[in-house]
């Protein structure tokens, strides 16, 4: 298995570019489900849980073409295969928004539980009761789900919130689904991120009749059929937000372009808190340089909640630059309870974190020293990265797969903005 060699303590400098949403894009690819017209997305970020995804809709029948700059065009089969087995759908969660086109399109799907990081329990469920409101039997059976609506599906008005709050790719999969069911559906508790917003934009391009977008209430009037569409995906913000937190980390000047700052005010709140000069402009964040040694961070108080809140998929990040801040800072997450995969290694890079229930509690300021540490998902990998920036000495971050399932050439890029930073292939 790969890993990243880091030598800490260097500045960085420079910008960096915003590659497409890796959150957004896979419900949208999804989406090319519920029609037989192509849809092309020209932006779609070069990482693994693309390519992996579209290895779930050519099972499913779909052509795909991906091209070397990252674009894709999916076009899905007159008559879409009904199932994606375990072998395809594994590797990621974002797998199970097949589940709402399937039904919609050929009234029958079978989805495999989907895999992903082990970041503690994130159930269906949600999933499950949208497409029962929607008039579909569902059963689960030897680990897949088993969905059938002979007589096709029905608008419905549902609550779709949970015990933790709204679900995101519930939201994306019961909205798909609802497109073209008949009647009109009302979801109660929806899911407002970005992600949400873009993939009902999409929709609504390939003629879909979507309002409330970004409201806790969205409406969906069913229509007869979709057609293909051409869609550029938002921005990754928790792309955007780590390499603004990579700024911050090192005392560097690194500008953060073509992202969407408005996805990122909780962020930027925080960094102000922390006292991490910073600049902002329409399509930019811009972190400024100061001398780590002679001020460091405030210490901060953050906890993870759904959008406009803290992302949970920063928190780890968060996490690595309040081992520097000069005193208490305390991170409770909300989302993920058991989110905490990295602290054991942060430890041992030398952080003073202690870990209380759904709370940690990081005591700095650190003398972060570089160390052997393993990357146990996707956001606790970006926070090691950044720890070994900021590190005395050298850090190796084996399994950096996960890594690659979410940044589009994490390495390449701080390494053009001058870090000290090699993949050693395993």
């Amino acid at each position: 298995m790969d890993k990243f060699v880091i030598e800490g303590g260097r500045a960085l400098r420079g910008s960096v570019s915003t590659a497409g949403s890796k959150n957004a894009v896979l419900p949208v690819l999804a989406a090319s489900l519920l029609t037989d017209e192509p849809l092309v997305i020209p932006n779609a970020p070069r990482v693994a849980d693309v390519t992996s995804m579209l290895k779930v809709l050519e099972s499913l029948g779909s052509r795909v073409v991906q091209n070397q700059d990252g674009s894709v065009e999916v076009c899905s089969s007159h008559v879409p295969r009904e199932a994606a087995g375990w072998e395809f759908v594994r590797k990621m969660r974002g797998s199970v928004s097949v589940l709402g086109p399937l039904l919609a399109r050929t009234h029958r799907a079978c989805v495999a539980m989907p895999g992903g990081c082990v970041i503690g329990v994130r159930p269906v469920d949600l999933h499950i009761k949208g497409m029962r409101a929607l008039g579909a039997t569902v059963n689960l059976d030897e680990g897949e789900m088993r969905a059938e609506a002979t007589k096709g599906l029905k608008g419905a008005e549902m609550y779709l919130g949970g015990a933790q709050g709204s679900t995101v790719l519930g939201t994306g999969n019961v909205m798909m689904a609802a497109t073209l069911a008949k009647g009109t559906t009302v979801i109660h508790g929806a899911a407002c991120e970005p992600e949400v917003v873009d993939l009902g934009a999409c929709l609504n391009k390939m003629g879909a009749r979507i309002t409330g977008l970004g409201s806790p209430r969205i409406e969906i009037e069913g229509v007869a059929r979709l057609h293909g569409a051409t869609h550029a995906v938002i921005p990754d913000r928790i792309e955007a937000g780590t390499f603004v937190i990579a700024g911050a980390i090192t005392g560097s000047a690194v500008r953060v372009e073509g992202c969407r700052p408005d996805h990122l005010m909780i962020l930027l709140e925080r960094l102000t808190e922390a006292g991490v000069a910073h600049e902002v402009g329409a399509d930019f964040i811009a972190t400024l340089p100061y001398d780590t040694r002679a001020r460091r961070p405030k210490p901060t108080d953050v906890t993870t909640l759904a959008y406009p809140g803290f992302p949970t998929d920063l928190q780890a990040q968060w996490m690595a630059l309040m081992t520097m801040a000069s005193g208490m800072s305390l991170i409770t997450e909300t989302i993920y309870p058991d989110r905490y995969m990295h602290v054991a290694e942060l430890l041992r890079m030398g952080a003073n974190i202690r870990r209380q229930a759904t709370m940690a509690i990081v005591n700095g300021p650190a003398q972060l020293s570089g160390a052997q540490v393993m990357a146990s998902d996707l956001r606790a990998s970006a926070a090691l990265v950044l720890a070994g920036l900021k590190a005395d000495g050298i850090t190796e971050v084996s399994r950096v797969y996960h890594i690659d399932r979410g940044y589009e050439h994490l390495d390449e890029k701080l390494s053009e903005l001058g870090a000290q930073i090699e993949r050693v292939k395993g």
